[in-house]
């Protein structure tokens, strides 16, 4: 089977073809991989074939396209099986659920984004559900901004410095109106969306902190937009703090998480931290 030679380097670009599977359509060709990355047509090849021999990626001889294969599946299941921050938020999202009948998710800060770890769906008669595994951007959606927020000032800078892309007409894509609207969650501790990376869906959503006071990954609540109104954020969004807080104290987060000296955010991740954890 094709070996992939060199060091770091090529290391990141067998990265980058696998998780362009997680974001992209489930079948992907060569040429589409390499436009999409920037590679030669030779090196994606040589990568894929090398991925294919080990099951990470399987190939579909009717389209000639690539998707991702068992070993995949396996590495992913296991992920989420082992994912502390999974097992912290689950009794979390049940008694959201039962409280207040709508859909509640966790989700997980990772390189490029975030994804939905898990979810326990609402139990009204039209409701909705998340895909979970799925890397979206943080600045889509109030789970993403919620993590976004409290972010050290480099990273939030480096992602506001690039151009955003529109997940949906109503996606924040405008870096100032953005900036702005962090400082606004950071503020009240939560954030809110109303169709930013679902259409017609709505959610409120709180930061979770890991045990170095660091933000890891949100809980949200989510539902139709015709039932998350403001009204209902302005009411949910404390206990979706409250819920998250709890969250971040099954994780070992310091109380408060200790402030990081690295960004002018800190002070205020802090505060907020703190409320969710019935600190303050």
């Amino acid at each position: 089977m094709p070996e992939i030679s060199g060091g770091t380097g090529a290391t990141e670009r067998v990265a980058d073809v696998l998780l362009l599977f997680a974001d992209g359509p489930a079948m992907l060709g060569v040429t589409r991989v390499s436009r999409e990355l920037g590679l030669s047509k030779a090196v994606v090849h040589r990568i894929l074939q090398s991925l294919t021999g080990r099951g990470l990626i399987a190939y579909d001889q009717a389209s000639r396209e690539y998707r991702l294969g068992p070993a995949a599946t396996a590495l992913g299941g296991r992920a989420l099986r082992d994912s502390d921050l999974r097992l912290a938020a689950q009794p979390v999202l049940g008694a959201l659920r039962e409280r207040l009948r709508e859909t509640a998710t966790v989700s997980a800060k990772v390189y490029g984004g975030r994804v939905y770890l898990d979810q326990v769906v609402g139990n009204h008669e039209i409701t909705m559900s998340v895909e979970l595994g799925r890397r979206y951007p943080l600045h889509a959606g109030s789970s993403g901004k919620c993590m976004l927020a409290f972010c050290p000032a480099d990273e939030i800078d480096t992602i506001l410095s690039v151009a955003l892309p529109a997940l949906t007409p109503a996606t924040v894509t405008d870096p100032g109106r953005l900036s702005a609207e962090l400082e606004s969650i950071r503020e009240r501790g939560y954030a809110a969306s109303a169709g930013e990376r679902q259409a017609d869906a709505g959610s409120v959503a709180a930061p979770v902190f890991g045990p170095s006071g660091d933000v890891v990954g949100a809980i949200s609540v989510c539902g139709p937009r015709f039932r998350v109104t403001e009204e209902f954020v302005a009411s949910t969004g404390p206990e979706v703090v409250a819920a998250a807080g709890r969250t971040s104290a099954r994780l070992g987060a310091p109380r408060p998480p200790t402030a990081r000296t690295t960004s002018p955010v800190a002070p205020r991740a802090t505060l907020a931290a703190s409320a969710a954890t019935g600190r303050n």
